[in-house]
């Protein structure tokens, strides 16, 4: 299996689902089930793309309903997922959205998040794609303010026009030079660089759901404000190679193929879907019910209209998760139920768990501390007791407290190592090393008393 830097996609083509758990593994601890789902729909995508057309509009995605308490890695398996595949990931919160005719944002609105994260995936990529171009222009332009083409009128009038030209030709392919060899970065330039107009804020009820590129209107009738800077050879670079890459790239190309990465390989996360649950005596039901509803047509399979252009929802797939502490999935709608076949339950994490938390993922908590600690020249080390008693520490207050999975060890490892990062920017070069008896001595006492406990962790 291939190892990847975190700015890397999979080729889903040439991967199986077990291996794509096994990628998945490096980041995320347990959860075998969840993530054998999540594997299964991915790959699904890639035999779907395999099929005829008129097969194709046939097969919809059997998007996955997510059951489990807070912080065994419901989001992050998700977010993951779609960062190493290079797919469009949205994550909303249905506490968010109301029904429509309430005030607040429409559930259609998570189609219009996906397009714009799309886009911007789309513009990045195709920068990056025409970013030679562009530095080759950029660096014609930055030549043009360093050597003005124009002729010098104390040019000597007996020189012929050949001659001047010749002269300045070798003059600028010296300067292109000095600039290739870094000898001019901190020379000053002067050019002119457009204002974007000030965002201007519309809102009122009964204005959210409007998706007019408004301020594309305004910008059409105010006038474009052209500033003159200065700056280094340096900043100038890269203020023109983004100038020159945005005029090398389509924008109506980029939203058509942003569209299309929408529509068949897009994944909306749908957080907090336990929180839309109807429950007796309370007004807000009326809304939570009426997001369900308006939830079913775009679940389900509908066309939505954003700025770039007109979406189909019916084979982005939807990921919807929540604890469901005070409700079941059973008690959602039962049409919406049928919008999310496959069901996964997600265990509370144990102390085991927590030690491999602390040691296995390639962006595992200790191995930050150990990073941001050795910037300031300090040499941090985890004893194996060290971690095991942090791992009990983490699973007794979860258990004695509110349970909030793996984010307990957010705040002990900061409690832990509080004193440490205050000192060591005065410390000096130096080695520590974390073992089972200092952890005991700055957690011990606070670990015991449960109403302290409570407040600090």
């Amino acid at each position: 299996m291939n190892n990847l830097t975190p700015n890397e996609t999979l080729d889903i083509a040439k991967l199986s689902p077990r291996q794509i758990v096994a990628e998945l593994d490096r980041y995320i601890v347990g959860q075998g089930d969840a993530k054998r789902a999540i594997a299964i729909a991915v790959r699904n995508r890639w035999r779907r793309s395999q099929l005829p057309e008129e097969l194709q509009a046939e097969v919809s995605p059997k998007n996955i309903l997510m059951a489990g308490p807070t912080g065994v890695g419901k989001t992050e398996i998700a977010r993951r997922l779609a960062k190493l595949t290079g797919a469009p990931f949205v994550k909303v919160e249905a506490t968010k959205y109301t029904e429509v005719g309430y005030y607040g944002r429409d559930v259609e609105s998570m189609v219009r998040d996906l397009i714009e994260n799309a886009i911007s995936m789309v513009r990045a990529r195709e920068k990056e794609r025409v970013r030679n171009e562009a530095a080759s222009r950029a660096e014609d332009r930055l030549l043009d303010l360093l050597l003005p083409t124009a002729r010098n009128e104390t040019d000597d009038d007996t020189e012929s026009d050949e001659e001047g030209a010749a002269r300045r030709v070798r003059t600028r392919e010296k300067m292109r030079d000095m600039l290739r060899d870094g000898l001019m970065e901190d020379k000053p330039v002067e050019f002119s660089i457009e204002q974007k107009s000030a965002p201007i804020m519309v809102g009122g009820v009964g204005l959210e759901n409007m998706d007019l590129d408004l301020q594309g209107m305004f910008e059409k009738f105010i006038p474009k404000n052209n500033k003159r800077r200065s700056m280094t050879v340096a900043q100038a670079r890269k203020v023109l190679t983004e100038r020159e890459a945005d005029k090398l790239i389509d924008d109506d190309k980029i939203s058509a193929r942003a569209i299309e990465a929408s529509e068949n390989l897009g994944i909306i996360f749908i957080d907090e879907i336990d929180k839309v649950i109807a429950s007796e005596g309370k007004s807000a039901d009326v809304s939570r019910q009426g997001v369900q509803r308006d939830m079913l047509p775009i679940v389900e399979g509908t066309t939505v209209q954003t700025k770039h252009g007109y979406v189909k929802t019916d084979h982005i797939l939807f990921i919807a998760a929540g604890a469901f502490h005070h409700g079941n999935p059973s008690e959602l709608m039962p049409e919406l139920q049928g919008r999310f076949p496959i069901r996964v339950e997600l265990s509370a994490l144990t102390k085991d768990d927590f030690v491999r938390i602390l040691t296995e993922p390639k962006n595992s908590l200790t191995r930050q501390y150990q990073a941001l600690l050795a910037t300031e020249q300090v040499q941090l080390d985890f004893s194996p007791d060290a971690i095991d008693r942090i791992a009990e520490y983490a699973f007794k207050i979860n258990q004695t407290t509110q349970n909030i999975g793996a984010r307990r060890l957010y705040t002990i490892l900061e409690k832990l190592l509080e004193q440490l990062n205050f000192d060591a920017t005065d410390a000096g070069a130096c080695q520590v090393t974390i073992d089972a008896a200092y952890v005991d001595q700055r957690l011990a006492e606070i670990c015991q008393d449960e109403d302290l406990s409570k407040f600090i962790l």
